[in-house]
């Protein structure tokens, strides 16, 4: 006769400071309070309850800025998940500064490949084994080089450069716990979807890996994807949602005999709200309304930022923004550092935080026209024609071309010209994607002609559209 045991696994990833229900179309949806009801209705309900949280619990509101992810861990502290692995953004504050955030946590945060260059001192513990019921549940947190080098990280601080290589170190993790009778096997990431899938190739199916739960990329899957028999689940982000598994695992062969998998809306409806959560929360936001309450501008409607793979009204007021107030020609803004889907019509000095929270400094250096071709086809991945004259840009671009993934349309007559001649140019550290500068006449009740020396080219061109 078959034995088997059933567990609940509840996963969250990328909450990004959202700790407040919103109101969406006449309802309650949303925030740390819900969502902590959920869990503990759950929990009532299925004794064998894990929440799990994979990565990036910082960043994304003035809540956490302001306390510098202090209050974020308090809250989590309250939300009480049984464990949570790191992302990114948990090193925006540097890394001093997260380790001693790590002792202010009441549960385990895992990561089996973040470690101090030059050393081989790991940061953090890299696995987790969590007793229910009788079963062995062995976590492995995992976090690669491109995600780290994606944010604000110290140069102290390294990790395992791909998949390839976080792979085998999940093998040897396995492998060292032959001798224990382990149940089930998830590894925690926070490297995004894609990542997760490739990862889940790599993985020796001797090692056991039944669940990959993952983070960064932010999707939201309207189904599980399983891959080289591994199942591979995200709950997109914040706190709108939470991934559900329901699992029946076979004790005897350790692997899963069935399971269901879902994302549950949180809202009023469904999920009652925690009091105890109420009040951790208004210890913090009495003090920062006070603060960031008041009005700093209005716009004639509201602006929105609803993807980073392209223009958006957002990204365009920010690059006006830089490029008039510092005077330059060309202004190159990440459009991950553009944290709001929305922003207005009336902006609160809090609004505006939330949506670009971070203070990083601008580097700024003079281009040819030429080079500058040079360095949006880089980011377009397009291939460039060599020149007699230059066939490469000056640090820190150093473009190196791949395989074409989009193209340019043709510049304006006007623009080519302008495009040939010598530009001053900054841009962000985030700069991973580009947000082209264009007058943006919805935050202004009177049109503004910057002086020639300070105005963008953009200001007076025809906008050069990046597809």
């Amino acid at each position: 006769m078959k034995h088997t045991k059933k567990i609940t696994i509840l996963h969250s990833n990328d909450l990004h400071g959202d700790f407040l229900a919103e109101q969406v179309d006449e309802k309650l949806v949303g925030g740390v309070s819900m969502l902590s009801g959920y869990i503990e209705k759950v929990r009532a309900e299925e004794p064998n309850t894990i929440y799990a949280i994979a990565g990036d619990m910082f960043r994304g509101s003035v809540i956490d800025s302001e306390y510098k992810g202090l209050s974020t861990i308090e809250i989590m502290n309250a939300l009480a998940p049984d464990i949570v692995t790191i992302g990114n953004h948990e090193v925006d504050y540097g890394i001093a500064h997260l380790l001693f955030i790590e002792k202010c946590a009441r549960f385990p945060i895992i990561n089996a490949n973040l470690y101090i260059k030059n050393t081989p001192a790991r940061l953090f513990t890299p696995y987790k084994i969590l007793r229910v019921d009788g079963m062995n549940i062995l976590f492995i947190g995992i976090i690669t080089q491109d995600v780290i080098n994606q944010t604000k990280s110290e140069s102290l601080v390294g990790s395992f450069v791909d998949t390839a290589a976080a792979a085998a170190e999940v093998g040897k993790i396995c492998n060292a716990h032959n001798s224990i009778d382990i149940d089930f096997t998830v590894l925690l990431t926070h490297i995004g979807f894609e990542e997760d899938r490739h990862l889940a190739r790599q993985l020796d199916p001797a090692w056991g890996v039944d669940l990959i739960i993952g983070g960064h990329s932010h999707t939201y899957l309207e189904h599980e994807v399983e891959e080289n028999g591994v199942i591979i689940a995200q709950a997109g982000t914040g706190t709108d949602q939470i991934g559900r598994f329901d699992i029946i695992v076979d004790t005897d062969n350790n692997c899963i005999d069935s399971y269901t998998w879902r994302t549950v809306p949180i809202c009023a409806e469904t999920c009652p709200r925690n009091p105890a959560m109420e009040q951790v929360l208004h210890r913090f936001t009495s003090q920062v309304d006070e603060k960031y309450s008041h009005i700093v501008g209005r716009f004639r409607r509201e602006l929105t930022h609803p993807q980073r793979t392209r223009e958006t009204e957002l990204g365009n007021l920010f690059a006006d923004i830089f490029t008039r107030s510092l005077g330059i020609d060309v202004m190159l803004i990440g459009s991950g550092s553009i944290r709001a889907e929305k922003l207005g019509p009336i902006v609160t000095y809090g609004d505006l935080i939330e949506g670009f929270p971070y203070d990083d400094g601008v580097f700024m250096f003079k281009v040819t026209g030429q080079q500058l071709r040079q360095m949006l086809h880089y980011m377009l991945r397009r291939p460039t024609p060599a020149t007699p004259s230059s066939t490469s840009c000056p640090p820190p671009c150093g473009c190196a071309t791949t395989a074409p993934r989009a193209t340019l349309i043709t510049l304006p007559t006007a623009a080519r010209r302008w495009v040939r001649r010598s530009a001053t140019m900054p841009c962000s550290p985030w700069a991973c994607r580009t947000t082209t500068s264009k007058t943006s006449r919805a935050f202004s009740t009177s049109p503004t002609i910057p002086s020639a020396r300070s105005r963008s080219p953009a200001a007076w061109l025809p906008p050069a559209r990046i597809s």
